[in-house]
């Protein structure tokens, strides 16, 4: 597992995490807990660790899931119930928040251990959960709706706590966190993913050359296949290109998406030889709706958005305005401020939890469920968002359409 050092975290357009850039200022010494900062820190260091209850929410999926697993009838369908009816419901009448922690709150929040033992948990309950699931529904006599809703919750769990939480430890520095999110990424079958979103997707944002960045008035359906084909292509050439750099070809062990492959091929064998083919195609089903549900949401990220073109032809540094953000609080929390979506690219290798809302990011109109389901309806999409994209461009001109 060697490989797996050379995929730390990178800034954003590929600047590296030395950068101490944030929202357009340097960042204060007390930001990086500055030991010769003195400050009542110990009030504060209370107060952020209660802030990790907001973030405790999101285990509510996990929960359901295991509902769903345990349960009949309507539980089997709790979670895309809950994720996709009840919390655009609720965030249509609660009004988004976008407030954020101080400097000195973030310094406190980066060294609190509590917010990152709730992903590092995510990767046993994710693979007990699947296996689970495999041997739950090979089980006789079972209600064709009562499979049909287990698929779709363990896709939505894929997709919300496997992918999503892979790539928050993705960017982490630490060789144990990224080894989590390949844990993570296996079951998912989509390995890959880690390679060309820090060294791909990062470093081309908002440009031409990026498959993850949705084209203004292009389709969800046409970007699904865009998106992953294209994904698995970069992911590829990003990993030949660096072992022609230590002169040895693309297939070999050291290739990080040929070892994904093999990782995902003897996750599905042993699948197959537990629980039959029946829990094979199951499992094949959960994966490939979490992927298109991390596609509908890179979609959603970045539609119509592309970043200016320099005089000397490379494009502007990427900024908070060519991404969108979402502060609906329910979605900030479940999905881990994966929603403040434009400070996350300004810096990748920041945590979730010191992620803020900057005043020039443009916003969404509605959560990420609801955009979710906004965007399966093309003729309504466009509707609702081409005119806040055209309003985008016209007011900063770093930011242009992205026009095929």
């Amino acid at each position: 597992m060697g490989f797996l050092i050379t995929y730390g975290a990178t800034g954003g357009a590929g600047r590296k995490t030395s950068d101490t850039r944030h929202r357009g200022g340097a960042y204060p010494r007390a930001y990086f807990g500055d030991p010769m900062v003195r400050s009542p820190l110990r009030p504060l260091e209370a107060h952020v660790r209660w802030r990790v209850l907001f973030y405790a929410r999101a285990w509510s999926g996990p929960a359901l899931a295991a509902l769903a697993l345990l349960s009949n009838g309507f539980w089997c369908w709790g979670l895309p119930f809950f994720g996709f009816v009840v919390v655009p419901l609720v965030e249509a009448f609660v009004r988004p928040d976008r407030s954020g922690l101080t400097q000195q709150e973030i310094s406190v929040a980066l060294k609190e251990p509590l917010f990152d033992m709730l992903l590092y948990f995510m990767v046993p309950m994710f693979w007990g959960l699947t296996f689970w699931f495999a041997w739950r529904i090979t089980r006789p006599d079972q209600p064709v709706l009562d499979s049909i809703g287990r698929v779709l919750t363990m896709g939505a769990l894929c997709g919300i706590y496997g992918i999503n939480v892979a790539h928050e430890l993705g960017h982490r520095s630490a060789r144990a966190e990224r080894v989590l999110a390949w844990m993570l990424l296996v079951p998912s079958l989509y390995t890959h993913f880690i390679v060309e979103h820090n060294h791909g997707h990062h470093r081309y944002v908002a440009t031409a050359r990026d498959p993850a960045s949705a084209r203004y008035g292009e389709p969800l359906p046409a970007f699904w296949l865009r998106s992953i084909l294209g994904s698995f292509r970069s992911a590829w050439s990003i990993e030949r290109e660096r072992l022609a750099k230590s002169g040895t070809g693309p297939w070999t062990m050291r290739n990080a998406v040929l070892m994904g492959l093999v990782l995902q091929g003897i996750y599905l064998c042993t699948i197959l030889l537990l629980f039959g083919p029946l829990a094979l195609v199951a499992v094949v089903a959960e994966a490939m709706l979490g992927i298109l549900l991390l596609e509908t949401i890179n979609y959603i990220e970045h539609y119509g958005l592309r970043r200016a073109i320099r005089p000397d032809g490379g494009s502007v540094r990427v900024q908070h305005v060519h991404s969108w953000n979402s502060d609906h609080v329910l979605g900030r929390a479940l999905l881990f401020e994966l929603t403040r979506h434009s400070d996350h690219h300004y810096k990748a290798s920041l945590k979730y939890q010191a992620l803020n809302s900057p005043a020039n990011a443009p916003e969404l109109p509605a959560g990420y469920p609801a955009m979710v389901l906004l965007a399966l309806i093309p003729p309504l999409w466009r509707r609702v968002m081409d005119p806040r994209v055209r309003a985008v461009v016209a007011r900063d001109p770093s930011c242009v359409l992205a026009i095929p």
